[in-house]
């Protein structure tokens, strides 16, 4: 008789892995990350359960926009107030805060509905330059380019 596996949240054995973004399209690096966060490269992937791994994302600022997305993609957000609509371009945000523009990406690539997202989100870590304070985790170095 054939069981199905569930994983179950204190059994999940959790890696720390380092991505390089420097001339990686911005969209192909945030659904690798994403799946990565999610766990969907583990066999035990359950749907229900956080069991992905911690992913520092390093060199945000030298990440690549194809297209013409610098001067034409751009990211709302609304206060909930009368006026409140907001909006940044994701050039000025590449030259400005390229943290910020990669977890935009990531975040909205991941379940965004319910707490699960929220945990899995807590999970990214994005730095714009190659210095990153989590040495003592040992990370494994993550070649994307052949994911991709």
């Amino acid at each position: 008789m054939r069981t199905t596996f569930l994983a179950k949240p204190g059994e999940i054995e959790r890696k720390w892995y380092v991505v390089d973004a420097t001339d990686i399209p911005l969209g192909r690096l945030s659904s690798v990350v994403a799946s990565i966060l999610r766990g969907k490269n583990k066999p035990q992937f359950t749907p229900n359960v956080d069991t992905g791994d911690n992913v520092i994302i390093i060199n945000a600022s030298k990440l690549k926009l194809t297209g013409k997305k610098a001067s034409d993609k751009i990211y709302y957000h609304h206060s909930q107030h009368p006026g409140g609509l907001k909006h940044e371009i994701a050039g000025d945000l590449l030259r400005d805060n390229p943290a910020r523009l990669v977890e935009y990406s990531v975040k909205k690539m991941l379940p965004t509905k319910n707490t699960l997202g929220h945990q899995q989100f807590l999970k990214l870590h994005v730095y714009a330059g190659e210095e990153h304070p989590h040495l003592a985790q040992k990370p494994e170095v993550l070649d994307i380019s052949n994911l991709i």
